[in-house]
Formats: C-alpha cells, structure tokens, sequence
C-alpha cells in the first residue's frame, strides 16, 4: 500500500508518510494523543493493550511485523488505539504460529497505519516536547489548532467489561475482589496458584457491593486515562479501606491507591511505556526489568504519614512502588517471567497481609 497521508502534531510540525491498516477518509481526520513504545517485541500486545485507549502509538523499534499475527500473543479481542506508527512493516511475515499479515488485522480492527516515516526523529520530538496531540490526515495543511482541545474521553468505561465474573479454586485460604478498571493481567492466575478463590467485578462496581461479598482482600487493577478522572472509583475506594480491608494496586490501581489515601498524582512528561522499564526496590537495592504503559505518577511528597515507597523509577526517579499499612501497590504489571523480570512476589506479600503477617 502506497496512499499517501500526513502526520500533524500539536506544535505543527508535519510528517508525510503512506498509509496501512484501515484507510484514513480524506473528510475524516483521525485524531488522538501521540506517545511511544520502547518494546523491541510484543507489537501485538501494544495493539491490542486497552490502556492505549485514545492514544496514536509510536513504535520505537524499527521494524515490525515480522512474525505477523499470533492471535495467543494479544492482550484483548480487539484494539483501542487511534493510529499505529511505524518506521516499516513486514509484508511477508515468518513463523510458524503465523495467521496473517499486520496491515489486514489492523484493517480488520479499524485501526489506521502510518509507515515510511522516520520514527526516531518523531520520538525525540515526543521526548523533548512532551506527549501531545496529532491527527492523521490527507490533508497537509490541517490546522493544528484545532488539535489542542482533544482529551481522551471516558477511556475505563470504553475498555472495561461491564460484568462479574468468578475465578474459584478448591479449598480457597483467600477470597479476593478483583477490581477491573480494564486490564486484569491475568492476575486472577496468579492470585489462584495462591490459593485465592477470585471474583472480578467492574469498574461500575460500589463499595457496598464489594464489602457484601465478605472479601478478604480487594485488587484494583490495571486500566487506562488519568487517575484523577476516576472519582467515582476512589471514593468508592475510600470506603473499602476504611472497612480495613487490605487492598493491592496495579498500574491505574496503584494511582487510584494513592487518591484514596490523600495523595495527589501528576502527568509525566511522555510516560512509561515499553516491557523494558526499570524499577529498583529499595529495600533490596535490586533492578527488576518491568512491564508499564502508563502516563501518570504518583507525587512522592504527597503521600500520607505511614506510607513507604518501595520501588522508583530508574530512569526519571519517579515513584513505582508503595507499601501502606493496609495496603500495597505498584505501578508496573507483577509477572512470573524469570530473572530481573520476575515480579509476581508482589502477589506473595499481598497474600500473606492476607493472612496478617507483614508485607
């Protein structure tokens, strides 16, 4: 594919590049907020990540697309993203898991593309200047003014599943609410191999009708936006820890923790995003390599007395990581991925507040 079409950012810069995946319509301007991706692999769960909700995606690594579509490497059955970018996309995939190429699974998700572009310049841009806002357009001469009062409207209710679902296992020690603002991370397997029984509610869900299901613990999960957008969730949130039952957040649960607690929370610069983030726990002084896709932090200094931080970010120093009196919260995604990505421990110390030892 070979149609031509432009990239025009908040500062009015301009990048013509050609179109993949769904067409752009030249009356119809895509429109979203522009940030990057550092993950060499994984272009698949990037796509179909419901915390890009709204957002155009930049793919830092090069080329992609090269072992095509692999339907068990996705996230979610479809996509939220505005707009995918890349510098180029393999037309011939290889492998043998393979069930098609990436230019017709993003068409088949309504998802447009834009390749032939330099990717590296656009990045630093991103970096220097801040996440913003872009169009996708046929038009070069698209006002760029007009970009400047897009906002990502209601992202959790777009991603999130409106029902309950129940995850037992025999014998349970535990029963834990699982509160999805979108994204589980299959934290529902973890928390079984524990020996949690697991009911995962929505982000509609009330404090009342959590604290009626007698849990011992309550999860906020993953999920995308602004935490601040969330009000109705930390006031709810509010209640469950004043009935001091202990809770655990992911990602948007870390944050919305924080909310709950009297903290404030703040917008970076262009976000974490990539499976390659370094976190150091400062109890241990170790690096553990993290999954993240978020564009918010926590504000250290805000945070109530009692309250620790266990994990910053390496590289901008930010808070990822705090330990509450009943409570505990991170901000990447835990995992069971051996080596410096093994993160799942997290699920252990929530366990065992669970059954009132120390975290």
């Amino acid at each position: 594919m070979s149609n031509k079409i432009y990239l025009v950012l908040e500062n009015g810069d301009v990048f013509e590049g050609k179109s993949f995946g769904a067409p752009i319509r030249e009356d119809s301007p895509v429109i979203g907020e522009l940030v990057f991706t550092t993950g060499a692999t994984g272009y698949l769960e990037t796509i179909t990540d419901p915390n890009f909700c709204g957002q155009f995606v930049i793919q830092t690594f090069p080329l992609i697309g090269n072992y095509g579509v692999i339907s068990a490497e996705t996230i979610g059955e479809t996509s939220y993203l505005k707009a995918y970018i890349v510098r180029e996309w393999c037309e011939e995939p290889s492998n043998f898991r393979c069930e098609g190429d990436l230019s017709t699974f993003l068409f088949n998700k309504g998802v447009p593309g834009l390749y032939d572009i330099d990717t590296r310049a656009l990045t630093k841009i991103v970096r220097d200047n801040g996440v913003m806002n872009a169009a996708l357009t046929t038009d070069p001469n698209f006002d760029a003014k007009l970009l400047k009062d897009y906002k990502i409207a209601n992202p959790v209710a777009t991603v999130a599943k409106n029902e309950t679902a129940e995850y037992p296992v025999e014998n349970a020690s535990n029963k834990v609410v699982l509160w999805n603002m979108g994204v589980t991370r299959h934290a529902e397997e973890y928390l079984n191999a524990l020996g949690c029984s697991v009911v995962s509610v929505p982000a509609s869900a009330t404090a009342e009708e959590i604290l009626a299901m007698a849990p011992n613990g309550v999860v906020v999960s993953d999920g995308p936006g602004d935490p601040k957008d969330n009000g109705a969730v930390v006031e709810e949130l509010k209640k469950v820890l004043a009935a001091k039952v202990p809770v655990l957040g992911i990602s948007l649960g870390h944050q919305l923790l924080a909310l709950a607690n009297g903290a404030d929370t703040y917008k970076l610069k262009y976000g974490h995003r990539g499976g390659n983030q370094p976190a150091k726990h400062l109890e241990t002084g170790r690096i553990y390599v993290t999954s993240q896709n978020h564009g918010y932090a926590v504000c250290e200094k805000t945070l109530p007395q009692g309250a620790e931080v266990i994990f910053t970010n390496i590289n901008d120093g930010s808070c990822e990581g705090i330990k509450y009196e009943n409570g505990l919260s991170v901000q990447f995604i835990p995992v069971a991925t051996g080596g410096m990505n093994a993160t799942a421990f997290i699920y252990d110390e929530f366990v065992k507040m669970l059954q009132g030892g120390k975290n």
